[in-house]
Parts: structure tokens; C-alpha cells; sequence
């Protein structure tokens, strides 16, 4: 028995995939009919987390534990009182708000 022929990449394609028709072979009466996209949807607005860029802070344990027992007190999150910091730091340093920064982007 001999061998069957080792097939290549190119002709296993080649007999899988129909022969292409020359665009003078359309059958007649054909039309090329064009299709009018709409317009994209709008899009949801996006989440905090999608608009937002997250920032890492290494906080020593007692400070961690601080911040975390503040916000426990004042029913809070952690999150809330580092932005209540930061508008702090603006406020000191002459520089805008938090809501001045959010509502002239907004715009």
C-alpha cells in the first residue's frame, strides 16, 4: 500500500472554500442594494467606576484603622471622608472644587 498524498495548507483551503464568480457572472436582474446605517444609540451614561481613574494609597495600619473607624462612626465610607480630605486640600491650596472640577466637565 502506498502512501496517500501529504495535502497542502493551500489546496485544503482551495477545495473547502467555492469558486469565486466573476462580477460579470451575476445573474441578471440582480441589484447592488446599499444599506443606510443608523446612527449609533446612545450610550448609557457611565458608571463612576468606568469614567473614573483609580488611584492606589498606602496607608500605614494605624492610620488605616482610623480612617476605617471614622467612616464606621459616621455611617459613612472610607471613599467618602478621602474626597471630603482632598476638597480640604484644594480649598488650602486656592485650587477648585471637587463639584467645580465635575461640573465643568460636565458642561
Amino acid at each position: 500500500m502506498s502512501k496517500p498524498p501529504k495535502l497542502s495548507l493551500a489546496a485544503i483551503v482551495a477545495s473547502a472554500s467555492p469558486p469565486a464568480r466573476p462580477l460579470a457572472a451575476r445573474p441578471q436582474g440582480a441589484e447592488i442594494v446599499s444599506l443606510a446605517l443608523a446612527p449609533p444609540a446612545p450610550k448609557p451614561a457611565a458608571t463612576l467606576k468606568q469614567r473614573a481613574r483609580q488611584m492606589s494609597v498606602y496607608l500605614e495600619p494605624p492610620v488605616y484603622d482610623q480612617l476605617r473607624d471614622l467612616a464606621y462612626a459616621e455611617r459613612t465610607k472610607m471613599h467618602a471622608l478621602m474626597l471630603e480630605g482632598l476638597d480640604l486640600l484644594f480649598k488650602q491650596r486656592g485650587a477648585q472644587s471637587i463639584a467645580q472640577l465635575t461640573d465643568a466637565q460636565s458642561r
